[in-house]
């Protein structure tokens, strides 16, 4: 049987909930390609309703575009509040709306933007107890082991990692009974689970992230 060691709740951020003004961007935006029909002479036909959008980035060799300074800005300013409208994010770094629309579109069809969500507190939400769990695993079993965790109740963050163990799980349970019955009975009942050990979150402040320029 897997072994434990315990260690000794946390507290993020309340967020707003998001509105889903991107997706449905998107979604226009794969309309508008699917819609435009390329001529004999390979380029696409204008549509003399449409400004053109000002440029966005550069063409990599993979197709994706790298992103630009104004790329940047808008993840920021998202990064910081999700629900943003595109008539102050375009303003705030100085494009029209159309160009700001087809900017976020883009990088949300890229996966650069992959989804918007809100930042829970998880103790006003029922959940007291937060903690990281590392686990040693058995070689070449991190695939196996990464879908039996994602299907667990409180897991928010997996990664897999180098050094002593091979992965960092962030959990939040409604208490330390809960937590102590995910670990000692859930983690560790997964086979290849060679080993875990707890460290209980007293205290956490989340920060906003913050791309170069």
């Amino acid at each position: 049987m897997p072994t434990e060691q315990m260690a000794g709740p946390g507290e993020p951020h309340p967020g707003r909930p998001p509105e889903d003004v991107w997706g449905r961007a998107a979604d226009r935006a794969r309309q508008r390609a699917a819609s435009t029909r390329v001529p004999t002479g390979g380029r696409a036909a204008a549509d003399p309703s449409r400004p053109a959008p000002e440029a966005s980035g550069v063409q990599t060799a993979g197709g994706q575009r790298s992103l630009d300074r104004i790329d940047r800005g808008i993840l920021r300013l998202l990064q910081q509040d999700g629900r943003a409208s595109i008539r102050s994010v375009a303003e705030r770094v100085h494009v029209s709306r159309a160009n700001a629309y087809a900017r976020i579109a883009r990088m949300v069809e890229d996966g650069v933007i992959r989804g918007f969500t809100a930042r829970v507190d998880h103790e006003r939400a029922g959940q007291g107890a937060s903690a990281y769990i590392t686990l040693k695993i058995v070689q070449n079993s991190w695939r196996t082991v990464r879908g039996q965790l994602l299907d667990l109740p409180g897991v928010e963050h997996i990664a897999l990692v180098s050094g002593e163990f091979d992965v960092l799980l962030l959990v939040h349970t409604v208490d330390n009974r809960a937590l102590r019955e995910l670990v000692l009975n859930r983690i560790q009942s997964i086979p290849e689970v060679l080993g875990t050990h707890t460290l209980l979150v007293f205290d956490e402040t989340d920060r906003t992230p913050v791309l170069p320029d």
